[in-house]
Parts: structure tokens; C-alpha cells; sequence
């Protein structure tokens, strides 16, 4: 009884396992004249985007050298970053730099040489910054 319905299952799986091969690409994935970009336009909205950027673009006046070569220098003075805020309103109270130069040495347990360096330290531990309106001057 066993080995009957294992036989026939197995027969029904061949079955449909050819019956699967038996059908044509072509039925199953249609071509046509169909393109990515037209398949693409049409999912998303198509081109209306698309349109309205090729007119922006058409209005839009290309730059001439000097506004090319002058733009750098009038964005710097008007671009506003975290560090131009901090420092505009936190101005640095003076701590004044000390310089130290190292001279070539030799350092660890394998000597290895250490090729000379400057360094520099600042007089007090902790930088200190003025409140809005405080003295900022040079002492």
C-alpha cells in the first residue's frame, strides 16, 4: 500500500516538474519594443519631472568667467558655519604659545632614532574664552 502511493506521488512530481519545462519563454516573459527608460517613465510618473527640469535649466542664465573666478571669495564672506558663530561670539582670551624644540634623540629599549621636532605648549592648562561683550583685547 505504502509502495503505491510513494509511486504515485513520485510520478505526480515528474509530471509536473515537465509540465513546468513545457512552456515557451516567450508565453511566460513577452518582448517587445518596450524600453528600461519608457518602463521607468512609466512607473514613476514619467516625464513630467524630467520636463519641468529641462525648463528650469532652459530659464536659467549661464555664468560668465568673473562670476565664476569672484564666487569664492563673496560666499566666504557671507557663509555662516558653527565656527565663524563661536568664534564671532566667544572670542579666545589670550594664552600665549610657548615653542619647544626637540633635539634628535634616540628613545625606547631598541634605540630607535627620533628625527628633531618643535612642539608647542600653551602658557596656561585650559583655554579660556570670553562671554559676549567681554575685554578681548591683547593685554
Amino acid at each position: 500500500m505504502r509502495k503505491n502511493w510513494t509511486n504515485s506521488l513520485a510520478l505526480l512530481a515528474v509530471v509536473l516538474t515537465l509540465g513546468g519545462c513545457a512552456t515557451s519563454k516567450e508565453k511566460l516573459l513577452p518582448h517587445d519594443d518596450t524600453t528600461m527608460l519608457d518602463i521607468w517613465n512609466v512607473e514613476t510618473g514619467g516625464g513630467t519631472a524630467r520636463q519641468l527640469l529641462d525648463a528650469r535649466q532652459a530659464l536659467r542664465r549661464p555664468l560668465t568667467e568673473a562670476d565664476v573666478h569672484a564666487a569664492p571669495d563673496v560666499q566666504a564672506r557671507y557663509t555662516r558655519t558653527a565656527q565663524n558663530e563661536i568664534y564671532r561670539q566667544f572670542h579666545r582670551l589670550p594664552n600665549p604659545d610657548l615653542l619647544m624644540y626637540v633635539f634628535p634623540h634616540l628613545a625606547g629599549s631598541d634605540p630607535v632614532p627620533v628625527p628633531g621636532y618643535t612642539t608647542l605648549f600653551p602658557l596656561y592648562q585650559r583655554v579660556q574664552y570670553a562671554l559676549p561683550g567681554e575685554r578681548v583685547e591683547d593685554y
